[in-house]
């Protein structure tokens, strides 16, 4: 097995030595191995290539020493086409949270989150996706009814 060396901050390596410990890994190589395949196999799901996507991006950054929320702002309007909403919070006394709602292709979105992933001193990002068409089968014809009834039919019948 090929050996490679990485940094990383000294609480992070806590962190994983920890995590090892408390999970029955070996070591913090095994917890490393199984997030780059975790990781990896995130943005090569081919169950959803092709498909229209649903999903939601959550970045933590502390906003005191980071230009973070600076680049979110312009990853935001890079991809314009793709983030249909966008909320701002402040979490505690230093940190915040972005929330992006996105639409798009598989590879739009990986596009995306690969990029914010890359954002210097964002202290998380995750995110999920659904692929639209499934909420047909869901949701069936019983949804429009009741949609339209309380006024938040969507369609070509809205005014």
């Amino acid at each position: 097995m090929t050996v490679v060396s990485i940094s990383m901050p000294e609480s992070l390596v806590d962190r994983l030595d920890e995590f090892a410990e408390e999970h029955g890994y070996t070591g913090r190589s095994e917890v490393v191995r199984e997030g780059s395949r975790n990781l990896l196999s995130e943005f090569e799901n081919r169950r959803l290539e092709g498909r229209d996507l649903l999903g939601v991006v959550t970045v933590v950054f502390n906003y005191e020493t980071s230009n973070a929320e600076e680049r979110m702002m312009q990853l935001r309007h890079e991809h314009e086409s793709l983030v249909t909403s966008n909320v701002h919070n402040h979490v505690g006394d230093h940190y915040c949270m972005e929330l992006f709602i996105v639409e798009g292709s598989l590879e739009d979105i990986s596009a995306f989150v690969g990029k914010i992933r890359a954002t210097q001193d964002t202290l998380s990002v995750d995110y999920s996706v659904l692929p639209v068409d499934d909420f047909d089968g869901v949701l069936g014809e019983a949804a429009a009814p009741a949609a339209a009834e309380d006024g938040h039919a969507h369609g070509e019948d809205d005014a």
